[in-house]
């Protein structure tokens, strides 16, 4: 590695918008402090309360669609010579 040319690695301390806050290394920030609005504790996707929502019937409709492309697929009864 070639020296004087890589940012300082420094120890900070990242808040949530939730009130967490931890100890961690960034190069990023001079004043040792990092601020950001959603961490892992406060993610609907990591705390379960995530739920999927099927705007529109999207599902229902592209099974239908699915389903009337496969029947119109189907292939003809092979015949024996």
């Amino acid at each position: 590695m070639k020296e004087k040319i890589h940012p300082e690695y420094k120890d900070v301390t990242v808040h949530c918008s939730c009130g967490n806050s931890w100890k961690t290394k960034s190069t990023k920030t001079e004043k040792g402090e990092l601020r950001i609005e959603i961490c892992s504790d406060c993610h609907p996707f990591f705390t379960g309360k995530a739920k999927l929502i099927d705007t529109a019937g999207r599902v229902e409709r592209f099974q239908r669609r699915y389903a009337a492309s496969a029947s119109a697929k189907k292939p003809a009864a092979k015949k024996s010579a």
